[in-house]
């Protein structure tokens, strides 16, 4: 990359795939990908498929991702998963922060910087996401709620802390719709947040942190999007339960900014 950072692509299979249905599906994706070596993969199943999918990516280059964590190590929470089990359970990277979450089940900013700090205490890669509603667009308040948010997600953190942090774009009216962002709409809130954080953690965590783009991210697409100067690599929903798909996308990946 000519920026030097390593674009990382992850697939988000939400809630689907029993068992049997994640498995042939990463053995799928392991024969169209396991030759690429210049991108950093993450597959992300249910939790009830996390450890037979650790088990097939065995060997692989891809690592295993989890959808959520909760902001406690261990207790009573009926229902929870924490961060520890996901270590232990083989997971590289969990996404924290989805708009799935924030807007369907009303998780707050500061829980979400809570498991920010979790996941990372457990030596795994937080990928937090952010991202503005079409009403909030409509009314030019992109940069408003999107710095929010990554001001609380990423409070409290050293220079070090945000460098090993992923940070997943997600505008929330292209997530699920069909709809993208265009690759110049992307760009500009992604130069906004490495903005950010350059005035906030200074010029080196600016130059190394990772800002992925979701929502509605396809092969048709991806390679134009990930083509942008501040955009390094995707954090893919639906074209991530097709392995040819999600193939495509990271192969594009690869070759986006060559």
């Amino acid at each position: 990359m000519e920026n030097g950072r390593r674009p990382v692509v992850v697939g988000n299979w939400k809630m689907y795939n029993t068992q049997s249905e994640a498995s042939a599906l990463v053995k799928e994706l392991r024969r169209l990908v396991d030759d690429v070596s210049d991108v950093d993969i993450g597959v992300a199943p249910p939790f009830t498929a996390l450890s037979i999918v650790n088990r097939d990516l065995q060997g692989s280059t891809m690592r295993l991702a989890a959808q959520n964590c909760f902001v406690e190590e261990k207790g009573a929470f009926t229902g929870e998963v924490s961060a520890r089990m996901l270590a232990d359970a083989g997971c590289a990277y969990v996404i924290v922060g989805h708009s799935e979450r924030r807007h369907m089940f009303g998780e707050p900013d500061d829980d979400i910087s809570k498991k920010v700090k979790i996941v990372l205490h457990h030596n795994m890669t937080p990928i937090l996401c952010v991202g503005e509603t079409l009403d909030q667009r409509d009314e030019e308040q992109t940069f408003r709620v999107v710095g929010r948010q990554v001001e609380i997600g990423l409070s409290g953190f050293t220079a070090r802390g945000v460098e090993r942090t992923v940070i997943a774009y997600e505008p929330v009216w292209a997530i699920g719709t069909g709809k993208t962002a265009t690759p110049d709409q992307a760009q500009e809130v992604h130069a906004y947040i490495r903005e950010y954080v350059k005035d906030v953690y200074g010029e080196e965590a600016a130059s190394k942190i990772r800002i992925q783009y979701g929502g509605s991210v396809k092969p048709s697409n991806a390679r134009e999007l990930m083509a942008q100067p501040d955009i390094d690599g995707a954090l893919v929903g639906g074209a991530s339960l097709e392995a040819p798909s999600f193939a495509e996308i990271i192969r594009a990946a690869a070759t986006a900014r060559a």
